[in-house]
């Protein structure tokens, strides 16, 4: 028989329901986890832990754009050329989703056509190797530019 609980949270013994079946002794959600980490899971590591776990990695150096979704006829093709980024991903739903593209070096004029679509959009981020720095927009942009071949 089901008792509800008493108000001041003291239950009687013997007025609890008995469970029809006993839960599995393994905790359930951690069960079958890899041991290592997919490649998802260490793109989404903060560089610094990653570095701290595996040591450096001897990536190239990049610079991220990181934009929300946003009204108008330039947001599909932004998001067009973010996908062309040597890495893309979109994090967050709704409101909070970003598109999230980074540029290698050889990458300049791509990174360069994005920018000119999304850096007047509000909460367009600049990260210069997945970190933000002061001056992103300002200085590390234009030095990032200088390799566009002419």
């Amino acid at each position: 028989m089901k008792v509800p609980p008493p108000e001041n949270g003291f239950i009687p013994p013997g007025t609890v329901e008995v469970p029809a079946t006993r839960p599995d002794v393994r905790f359930w959600p951690y069960v079958g986890l890899s041991e290592q980490p997919d490649e998802e899971e260490l793109v989404a590591l903060d560089p610094d832990l990653r570095d701290a776990l595996y040591g450096p990695s001897g990536r190239p150096f990049s610079v991220t754009i990181v934009f929300p979704d946003f009204e108008g006829p330039g947001c599909e093709a932004a998001i067009g050329k973010a996908r062309a980024s040597a890495e893309y991903r979109v994090t967050g739903e709704g409101r909070s989703r970003r598109h999230r593209a980074r540029f290698l070096p050889d990458m300049a004029l791509a990174l360069h056509e994005l920018f000119e679509l999304v850096g007047p959009v509000e909460g367009t981020e600049v990260l210069i190797d997945d970190r933000p720095v002061p001056y992103a927009r300002e200085l590390w942009l234009p030095l990032f530019w200088f390799l566009i071949p002419r």
